[in-house]
């Protein structure tokens, strides 16, 4: 089939290799305002043509937006607005229940499927793009009773074809979930990295002993704004309490560590290793 993705960074070019691996795409299309990313895109024959908006959407079967949550929730209803009931929209943003719900009305919602691909970098950008990056990962569909039977069947098979484990969730319910197990986890990091850069004001330091628990602690910290405030705003409830939650955590090891009570830090040490039974 031929498919449009809208956004060739990362995710989008990630998607589009593995996608023409699979033989599940004879012609890609990339729409992208950062006119580097397209001549990249194109110079790593990730895609097959730069074109515009409009013309990407005429020509393709398959519509994939690639691109940050806010820009995804605006554009969305303007990208129905140009398929026919022949043709098929996904999305692949890391939350769901904004963009839903900005199309929940829309005379052709069925033709579109909120996706979201369990799997990101720290990196940004086509040169960054890999085609094995989605393999064993979930694969989340949302809200799948609001799509067309042929348009989820597709994405289905975007999804198998990505060698992701499929997963059907409330949109809602997706947002709860993402906010403890993935945004908290670029929240803590830029926190961890702004109190480094606070404290440790000798940047060669910091790089000759990092460790390796700190590079994977703080790898997310190099994870772009221009993709983690959208969602941070977008998720923003969800978020605050998962941050409510995350404060009172790091208030009882201050506590514990002021009031020498090494007792109660083996417990909450202790406590959070069950994690080690879940995430094997």
């Amino acid at each position: 089939m031929k498919i449009s993705i809208i956004g060739v960074g990362l995710i989008g070019g990630s998607m589009a290799l593995k996608l023409r691996e699979k033989n599940i795409a004879s012609f890609i299309y990339g729409i992208d305002n950062n006119t580097q990313h397209i001549s990249d895109a194109l110079e790593l024959k990730i895609i097959d043509a730069g074109v515009d908006l409009e013309h990407g959407i005429k020509n393709s079967d398959l519509i994939i937006l690639a691109i940050p949550v806010d820009a995804a929730r605006k554009l969305l209803p303007s990208v129905l607005d140009l398929v026919t009931d022949q043709q098929t929209v996904m999305d692949a943003g890391s939350t769901k229940a904004g963009i839903v719900n900005a199309v929940k009305d829309h005379p052709k919602r069925s033709r579109f499927v909120a996706f979201h691909p369990m799997w990101g970098t720290e990196n940004n950008g086509p040169k960054s793009a890999i085609a094995e990056s989605f393999s064993g990962k979930a694969g989340v569909i949302c809200n799948k009773e609001e799509s067309a039977e042929d348009a989820l069947n597709i994405v289905e098979q975007v999804v198998n074809a990505l060698d992701m484990h499929m997963i059907y969730m409330d949109a809602q319910d997706h947002d709860v979930h993402t906010a403890y197990i993935s945004h908290i986890s670029h929240i803590t990091s830029y926190a961890l990295a702004n109190t480094v850069l606070e404290k440790e004001r000798e940047e060669e330091t910091i790089f000759q002993l990092a460790s390796s628990g700190f590079s994977s602690t703080v790898r997310l910290a190099k994870s772009h704004p221009e993709m983690w405030v959208p969602i941070f705003k977008q998720n923003k409830e969800n978020v605050l309490d998962v941050l409510n939650e995350h404060i009172s955590q790091l208030r009882k090891f201050k506590s514990a560590l002021e009031k020498e009570n090494y007792e109660y830090l083996e417990e909450l040490i202790t406590n959070a290793n069950r994690i080690r039974g879940i995430l094997r």
